[in-house]
């Protein structure tokens, strides 16, 4: 059942990373909330999860489920790195500040060639206003768990339908 709707699905992932992409550009831009090191490192795990995705739509049928199954696992890892995000956030004694994360993450070519979405220019520990209740942490932890789920469920089903 699922099979049928897995291109559509990854589509829909697809687009839900872009448009994350661009509320975090307009968080950084027009609200004035610098990025972190660990997000931009869930920016990463946004784009590759969204790459991934989109590639997969345009290979064939078979492959289907070994693209879901990394694009699952490219949100696992964001997952991972918003789960200690919010740890860095419960402990305030802790940051990520500038640190040689910070330094060498601003040093890759995606941050020299498109600065406003991947260079890293704030504290971790920074609290800023909770958007309908939760943290931009807490926000990004849920999304990556949906797509986590959602195309894990699409691999796993794809493999089945072989």
């Amino acid at each position: 059942m699922i099979n049928r709707y897995a291109k559509p699905l990854m589509l829909l992932v697809a687009l839900a990373c872009i448009a994350l992409l661009a509320v975090g550009l307009y968080l950084q831009l027009w609200r004035d909330m610098l990025p972190c090191p660990l997000c931009i490192l869930q920016r990463y795990a946004f784009a590759v999860t969204g790459v991934l995705c989109v590639v997969t739509l345009f290979l064939p049928q078979p492959m289907l489920g070994a693209g879901a199954a990394l694009g699952s696992l490219a949100s696992l890892a964001g997952a991972g790195i918003a789960i200690r995000h919010l740890w860095v956030k419960a402990h305030p004694t802790i940051s990520c500040g500038i640190d040689p994360l910070e330094t060498s993450l601003n040093k890759v070519f995606f941050a020299e060639w498109f600065p406003a979405l991947f260079q890293a220019d704030g504290l971790c520990t920074t609290d800023y206003d909770p958007i309908l209740g939760l943290s931009i942490p807490q926000w990004a932890l849920l999304w990556f768990a949906i797509f986590v789920v959602t195309l894990g469920l699409v691999a796993l089903r794809s493999r089945h339908a072989e």
